[in-house]
């Protein structure tokens, strides 16, 4: 049952931060925000958790993970009443950097609560579970947020989406989430360093495999609609394909649990990398609409499919009482990636082109891949 009630609260907690920050950039353009402006307000939602993570994870680690997840969802809720009650351009950066921080807080401490259920050969069943929860808030809140501002304005929207983080609140208040410790407790006097983490060789390949494969994909979401322009598509055609994306990263999420026991966890880590590199390589040399679509249903099974077992791999390869430090690592990774991949790949296809933007993130993927079959 734990299990469950987390995927539920990941649902509600993470479909209200996936609508506001649609929410929030479309506010920001009524309020005649220019696009830079946008962007530092999309960029504070990762760059100031990032400068976090790995202190919170630390303290996940040491506290556990349910006073941890009240004041993550607390800060999603805070986020979304001041947008309704103070709606001005300079608040919405104080909500940016509150509905960010509280998100991968929670994130953390969900994926550190999931990762401490049941023996290390359910762990990429159990993640696979998560990243299915993931998913489907993904696709709700958006589509919600779209909605919501048509009929009800960009105030009540982000008043909406506080009712969502309300009620998880209210639930994990209600209900106690039991997880057992991961491995022994911090020593007194000891002193943990993030390099202490990097010395381990399997974790090490674990963070370059999660970092090249979480480029990819924010490569992937940012280009393509470049991408597509060039060729002259539709605002609909690019949206099938990235929808056909979208759509495989929920269907291999859903058969992953069938899958794992089956096959090595490592084995299916490089060949989504090495098929992920392969396709990537592809995509500029085409131009018909049903081979990208095919090519984006191919990436969204590779990537989405590796994201759990990057956890379970993470998890299980964490030194005993330092699991959510570690995925507060991760986690620093991701956000690094979502903050700088727009700002370099962009300065490069400016630069050179399409092409190479694509090529030398496929080079990057089939090299982590080469790395990670190697150690």
């Amino acid at each position: 049952m734990t299990l469950h009630l987390i995927a539920l609260l990941t649902v509600l907690l993470h479909l209200a931060f996936a609508g506001a920050r649609i929410t929030l950039s479309l506010f920001a353009l009524s309020l005649d925000a220019t696009p830079l402006t946008v962007g530092l307000l999309m960029s504070l939602l990762a760059i100031v958790p990032m400068l976090f993570a790995v202190s919170w994870g630390r303290y996940v680690d040491r506290v556990g993970v349910r006073g941890p997840m009240l004041a993550g969802s607390a800060a999603v809720l805070a986020a979304m009443l001041l947008a309704f009650l103070v709606p001005r351009l300079e608040m919405l950066f104080l909500v940016s950097v509150l509905a960010g921080s509280g998100f991968i807080l929670f994130h953390i401490c969900v994926n550190q609560a999931v990762g401490l259920i049941g023996p290390p050969e359910n762990h990429a069943r159990n993640f696979s579970l998560l990243a299915l929860a993931f998913s489907a808030a993904n696709v709700i809140g958006p589509t919600i947020a779209g909605f919501a501002i048509d009929w009800i304005g960009h105030r009540h929207t982000f008043l909406l989406f506080g009712g969502a983080a309300l009620t998880a609140l209210l639930v994990l208040a209600a209900k106690k989430i039991g997880t057992p410790r991961h491995g022994s407790l911090r020593k007194a006097g000891e002193k943990r360093r993030l390099t202490d983490l990097l010395r381990i060789p399997a974790l090490r390949r674990v963070f370059v495999a999660s970092a090249v494969l979480s480029m990819s994909w924010d490569l992937f979401t940012f280009v393509m609609p470049i991408h597509g322009s060039r060729l002259g598509l539709s605002a609909s055609t690019i949206g099938l394909i990235l929808g056909c994306f979208g759509i495989a990263v929920f269907v291999v999420r859903l058969i992953l649990p069938l899958l794992v026991h089956r096959l090595s966890e490592w084995k299916m880590l490089i060949g989504a990398m090495f098929v992920t590199g392969t396709a990537i390589a592809i995509i500029p040399l085409i131009e018909g609409v049903p081979l990208l679509m095919g090519l984006a249903f191919v990436l969204g099974v590779g990537l989405g499919g590796a994201q759990p077992i990057i956890m379970a791999l993470l998890y299980n390869q964490a030194p005993p009482g330092r699991g959510a430090e570690a995925i507060g690592v991760r986690t620093l990774l991701l956000n690094a990636s979502q903050a700088g991949i727009p700002l370099f790949f962009g300065a490069l296809g400016a630069a050179l082109g399409m092409a190479p933007v694509f090529w030398t993130m496929a080079l990057t993927l089939l090299a982590g891949g080469y790395y990670a079959r190697k150690g």
